[in-house]
């Protein structure tokens, strides 16, 4: 059986994304406090596959995520994009007129603001996830309350769904990475026909360095999905830049690359991996 290790319990986001990641298979879910302890979890055991978000469509970037990855030597193998739907549980039996406070963690909170202004005297209480949230209503029984969480959370914490698609906005999508031990790799993406590479540099302090960069990537014809810069810590006023790319020619990718690793600092691949499908 294979081991996944995430952020969160049985049923938050991270969870369903595993478990749509690896349909048909039968998974492990090995939940961790933090991301850093996803980390800590594979490098523990090589064996482990994790799973960790890294943007949402409408809350931005982790940016925290993107270091995590880097100084935790992993490599990242595939990718998923879930499609973000919010629902409001309580216990058995509730009503919505019933419920006085509501908890959730406050990304979930901002992504419902609109429904929540519907509710104009109940407390909105921050918690550190969506889904314990509901388990923690569940496991002591509190009445009044409610939780925003995905419907696999009420399902497994046996709550109630009061309303469902509470989300503001209905394209949110947050995109997860699967991460590996390096020396897995090629036995992960055995038969994988790669088209996307997440890499990550620094620049010198010279004129147009970045533009010099991004000019070779398009003369190569590559795709930049995603461009995201960092400070690089004890470096002032130096970053590094996370870049995905995505492209139809494995060989001319191969070829991009040769010609900016000269242009560049510190330059590394994070992984080479199919582009991720996405749920509707």
């Amino acid at each position: 059986m294979r081991k996944v290790a995430i952020q969160g319990i049985d049923g938050s986001y991270h969870d369903i994304a595993a478990r749509n990641y690896f349909e048909g298979e039968d998974i492990e879910i090995i939940g961790c406090k933090t991301f850093r302890d996803v980390i800590s979890a594979i490098k523990n055991d090589p064996d482990i596959i994790g799973l960790m978000a890294i943007e949402n469509t409408i809350a931005g970037s982790l940016l925290q995520n993107h270091e995590l990855i880097r100084e935790g030597g992993l490599s990242i193998v595939g990718e998923y994009k879930l499609r973000i739907s919010h629902s409001l549980v309580a216990l058995p039996g509730s009503k919505l007129e019933d419920i006085v406070e509501i908890n959730s963690h406050p990304i979930a909170l901002m992504q419902c603001a609109d429904f929540l202004d519907t509710l104009p005297n109940v407390k909105v209480v921050e918690k550190g996830d969506t889904a314990m949230s509901a388990r923690w209503i569940s496991e002591n029984k509190l009445t009044g309350h409610a939780a925003i969480c995905g419907k696999l959370a009420a399902e497994i914490y046996h709550m109630e769904i009061l309303a469902e698609g509470i989300e503001t906005n209905k394209r949110n999508f947050t995109r997860f990475l699967v991460l590996a031990d390096r020396w897995n790799v090629d036995d992960l993406l055995r038969g994988v026909k790669k088209n996307k590479s997440s890499i990550v540099f620094a620049l010198p302090h010279t004129s147009g360095s970045l533009s010099k960069v991004l000019s070779v990537l398009s003369f190569y014809d590559m795709n930049l999905s995603k461009i995201q810069s960092l400070p690089i810590i004890g470096r002032e006023w130096e970053y590094l830049f996370y870049i995905d790319l995505t492209f139809t020619d494995y060989t001319r990718y191969k070829q991009a690359l040769d010609a900016i690793i000269p242009l560049t600092k510190d330059f590394r691949i994070l992984g080479e991996y199919a582009e991720g499908k996405q749920s509707v």
